[in-house]
């Protein structure tokens, strides 16, 4: 018999661009359907099912059951599992960075083309130094994270080499959301992280909107919604900024958060776009 993974319900506080509902009850996935397998739960690309695990647990605000639910997601990446989890954008999935055989669970889990990067979460700014060679101020780091920003910068040798191995660049993120970035932390280092969706598929805002991935996680965080599922611009995610040139910046793609990206990139550290910013943005920063 299949059962769904455990999912850890959080009352969270106040983040970056939403507000966070109350614990959020889901019910285990039990149906067929299309795409189903032998024991009822959905298939993802290509990886099996998982075996049984815990049923749903709410959680409250504070108080040792938060802190529960912090260790019970870094041990499930210690152990190679991926875990699902908001962040201050939609939902994403993450694996730990230099664990190689868990970065191909994640390309298997979302149908994902092996030459599609993955981005990495670290915790703090200071971490962007260890893994990442920078050529961009440190105040212009400040500014930018933590916040739905993914900043494009050249890898160190001090990654791992099967994390994006086409490419000597990589994305950086620091969301603005306190679980993901203390899950970091008491990780002790980078975290693989990807939307919590079949590739090409829309980005999830709430836990039961990627249910056909739950028996192929390890866990599951359910922080309620990250945005307001009735406004197609909260599906947006992350504004990518390619930072790897130096005194240039390129969009790689406008997500949430452009116009106050570039304008701190462009108006107040004068960077240079690599290539012709859209007459629309330009009239929105010279307001």
């Amino acid at each position: 018999m299949y059962r769904a993974p455990l999912l850890l319900g959080l009352r969270l506080r106040r983040c970056w661009r939403c507000s966070f509902s109350s614990s959020f009850p889901v019910r285990p996935w039990r149906g067929g359907g299309a795409g189903a397998s032998e024991e009822g739960a959905p298939s993802a690309p290509g990886l099996p099912a998982m075996a049984r695990v815990p049923l749903p647990i709410p959680l409250p605000a504070s108080g040792p059951d938060r802190q529960s639910a912090l260790l019970a997601a870094a041990s499930a990446l210690r152990e190679g599992g991926l875990v699902a989890l908001p962040t201050d954008t939609v939902y994403g999935v993450a694996c730990l960075a230099q664990d190689s055989r868990a970065l191909g669970a994640v390309y298997r889990l979302k149908g994902r083309a092996a030459s599609k990067p993955l981005a990495i979460c670290l915790a703090d700014v200071e971490h962007v130094y260890r893994y990442c060679n920078v050529c961009v101020p440190d105040k212009l780091l400040q500014e930018l994270l933590p916040g739905p920003v993914t900043l494009v910068l050249e890898r160190s040798d001090t990654l791992n080499k099967d994390l994006n191995p086409f490419t000597p660049l990589v994305g950086v993120r620091i969301p603005s959301h306190w679980f993901i970035r203390e899950l970091a932390r008491e990780c002790a280092g980078p975290l693989a992280l990807t939307s919590a969706n079949i590739s090409q598929g829309a980005s999830s805002l709430t836990v039961t909107e990627f249910q056909e991935l739950w028996p192929h996680l390890s866990l599951v965080i359910d922080g309620g919604p990250t945005g307001d599922i009735h406004r197609p611009e909260s599906r947006l995610g992350s504004t990518v900024i390619d930072l790897s040139v130096p005194g240039k910046f390129k969009i790689i793609r406008g997500g949430c958060a452009l116009i106050q990206t570039v304008e701190i990139l462009a108006v107040k550290y004068g960077l240079t776009a690599e290539l012709p910013i859209c007459g629309q943005l330009t009239q929105s920063l010279g307001k």
